[in-house]
């Protein structure tokens, strides 16, 4: 079982930045063991990708809407995944969940853990 939190979260003027992270913890494999993603999703709307990460941290994806914009790290010793967001656009309000797997993908159907979100609002 693994559990995630996320924080970072908040209100940001459109062209601003925010970091969201997010902190986890598991009772069998180490939390280094998995690879980590985050997604996003506004009302109506399906749960989409955003970035994802190896567990090694060698192997990133990223959406075409925030390629060169956002940035996915991790800190296994922290058991801290991190989305680095600048240049924020109205588009990117949505809730932000991370999600953990063993093996990394870009589907919602390939995480199994989730965590429960965390708002980011960019206003004009």
């Amino acid at each position: 079982q693994v559990q995630l939190v996320e924080s970072g979260g908040g209100l940001v003027q459109a062209g601003g930045s925010l970091r969201l992270s997010c902190a986890a913890s598991a009772r069998t494999l180490s939390v280094g063991s998995y690879a980590m993603g985050w997604f996003r999703q506004t009302p109506g709307k399906e749960r989409e990708f955003v970035a994802a990460i190896s567990w090694s941290g060698g192997s990133l994806y990223y959406a075409d809407s925030v390629k060169g914009r956002f940035t996915i790290s991790r800190d296994n010793a922290k058991n801290t995944v991190y989305l680095q967001m600048n240049s924020l656009k109205r588009e990117d309000t949505a809730v932000y969940y991370c999600a953990a797997t063993i093996r990394i993908g870009i589907r919602v159907s390939d995480y199994d853990h989730w965590g429960q979100g965390t708002q980011v609002t960019v206003s004009s």
